[in-house]
């Protein structure tokens, strides 16, 4: 059940256990209110159901969902947010039905929050995309103890592109160096593009033949957060070389087309962009923060830097564009780590795992 289908790493994520479901004996259907990702859940395989929530607490939905529930003996009602899940639990009740919820990282206000405590230890399975995000939400006052760790997984099938790179679109030359990172503006502590920009003014005076792009739609309330970015950029002469391509739905001629991907954020679950940077063979650079850093293994996999320092971003920047022989070497051991690590194969195996345990019964 996803209340939204927007293109975010969570709903890419569903689209991608949805597209792969029926060959990993998983009979899977799909609840949501529709969005942007709609006519590709419809085309994914699965039995597709439309509902509209018109309330923060729609008693009506819940009804209808409880009728769904019963009427095709559902085992389970996976949800991953707090809205998801109370008018999940709320159908589920009475049934055989079991629910199931999944925490990707987002910062959960209040009233959300409240939901979640009172959720937490009623339903059947919480699952946590990392360690470092259940330690987070043990951090939010939430009693995570009990959850299930399941990394996330990747269609690795979605990420070929053939064509013309992003280069020929942009109309740069063939050479050009480009950094890139693929995320939303969002408010609030998450995403942090104004660091990148400002250790991008940094490496572009030694590299002038760097770009920088930023792909990502701006989420309302982080309006200011955008405008602060393009103010710097163009403060810095770089507005030609610093390119907001806003939301596409072409990522992997994006992730392609870059040279080095760049993760700056100042909190997260376990981005699924990352993991489709890493499969895609790109050298990653990662801020430090603990899912981050459960992934790097000390370097082994992606370089780091301390969060939020511009310079140390920038240092680490200039260092990898310089090293071509470490680009490679870093972009092969990523690559095995994340096959072996976010394919979408193991990660709906470990979910079946998990329901199987839910619902009492052996794989």
């Amino acid at each position: 059940m996803l209340d939204r289908l927007y293109r975010g790493g969570t709903e890419m994520q569903a689209l991608d256990v949805c597209r792969n479901a029926g060959r990993n004996g998983l009979d899977l259907s799909v609840a949501s209110g529709g969005g942007a990702l709609e006519g590709e859940f419809r085309d994914s395989g699965v039995q597709y159901h439309s509902f509209r929530r018109r309330a923060p607490l729609d008693l009506f939905l819940v009804h209808r969902l409880r009728q769904l529930i019963k009427g095709n003996h559902y085992n389970i009602v996976h949800t991953h947010q707090a809205v998801d899940a109370l008018h999940a639990y709320l159908a589920a009740r009475g049934t055989e039905a079991k629910c199931v919820v999944s925490y990707q990282g987002d910062f959960h206000d209040s009233r959300n929050r409240r939901v979640l405590e009172y959720l937490i230890p009623r339903v059947g399975a919480n699952i946590a995309c990392s360690k470092g995000m259940r330690s987070w939400l043990a951090e939010q006052g939430l009693d995570s103890s009990g959850f299930k760790v399941i990394y996330n997984g990747v269609d690795e099938k979605r990420l070929t592109y053939q064509g013309p790179d992003l280069r020929e679109e942009l109309d740069l030359d063939q050479d050009t160096l480009l950094f890139g990172m693929v995320a939303h503006f969002y408010p609030g502590q998450r995403k942090d593009q104004m660091t990148l920009c400002e250790a991008f003014t940094r490496v572009a005076r030694d590299m002038p033949e760097a770009h920088l792009i930023l792909v990502g739609r701006v989420v309302a309330g982080a309006e200011a957060k955008y405008a602060e970015c393009l103010r710097t950029v163009t403060e810095a002469g770089l507005a030609s070389r610093v390119h907001f391509l806003g939301q596409r739905s072409d990522l992997a001629k994006i992730v392609e087309s870059l040279d080095i991907y760049v993760f700056s954020s100042l909190q997260e679950g376990l981005p699924i962009a990352l993991m489709e940077a890493m499969l895609s063979h790109k050298p990653t650079i990662l801020s430090d923060i603990e899912p981050h850093l459960e992934v790097s293994c000390n370097g082994e996999y992606a370089l780091t830097f301390s969060t939020g320092n511009a310079d140390d971003l920038a240092l680490r920047m200039t260092e990898l564009a310089h090293d071509p022989e470490k680009m490679r070497t870093l972009a092969d051991r990523a690559y095995t780590f994340a096959k072996r690590t976010f394919s979408i194969d193991a990660h709906i195996a470990n979910l079946q795992h998990v329901y199987a345990s839910v619902l009492g019964e052996a794989l």
